[in-house]
């Protein structure tokens, strides 16, 4: 296992703006991440996958783990997020892809982060040999922003509009929510990632029954 430095966002700023009105926020703010851990893998490369963790952890946690599962073939990429204040938690700094304020249907999306957030998956995707198969997923928010990374490669674009360069053949998500669903085009996004020729994995043990219906049947 190796890891690299703080990953600097300001050089995505101009990529991710101008943002949607719902995001609500319209400043410029510089987006610092955590250190990334890289797991390589022990047979022939044929795979890489960037693995996102959940809320208040990092990306040492699950590398560890990643590096112990049976698939020489795959090299994770497990970075960490930036530290910022998270709503629900009352404003306390916490590791978080983005901030969340409500863990409901109607909750507000935090667009400026979701988009920083499938910025940064995309450029840990960016240097990798084109004939690697690339894949994202996550628990918990990280599945969260997984699944928000494979509908804006799906679309074509991010949330912000403008296009999203990286080519996500597969996404996993464990325990996790779909980010952006009262918006239409993500589910339109989701629903057709099959079509684009990405799998999806997706657990959704903890989505309400009639959220999940509409999830799947893209409403």
């Amino acid at each position: 296992m190796s890891l690299t430095g703080t990953s600097m966002g300001s050089g995505l700023l101009d990529l991710l703006f101008p943002f949607f009105p719902c995001c609500g926020q319209t400043a410029r703010k510089a987006v610092n991440f955590g250190r990334t851990y890289v797991v390589r893998p022990k047979g022939k490369h044929q795979a890489t996958v960037v693995w996102l963790h959940g809320l208040g952890d990092n990306g040492s946690s699950w590398s560890q783990l990643l590096e112990t599962l049976p698939l020489p073939n795959i090299k994770w990429i497990c970075p960490t997020s930036p530290t910022r204040p998270v709503s629900i938690f009352g404003g306390f700094p916490s590791t978080a892809w983005f901030d969340v304020g409500d863990l409901s249907e109607n909750a507000a999306d935090d667009l400026e982060g979701l988009d920083a957030s499938a910025a940064h998956v995309s450029n840990l995707l960016s240097t990798e040999p084109a004939d690697i198969k690339l894949g994202v997923g996550g628990f918990s928010m990280g599945a969260a922003t997984a699944l928000y990374c494979a509908s804006c490669c799906a679309l074509g674009k991010y949330g912000n509009g403008n296009p999203y360069p990286a080519k996500i053949s597969t996404v996993v998500g464990l325990s996790g929510w779909l980010p952006c669903s009262k918006f239409g085009y993500f589910h339109y996004g989701l629903s057709y990632l099959n079509w684009r020729g990405l799998g999806a994995g997706i657990t959704s043990s903890i989505l309400q029954q009639d959220f999940e219906k509409q999830v799947r049947r893209g409403k």
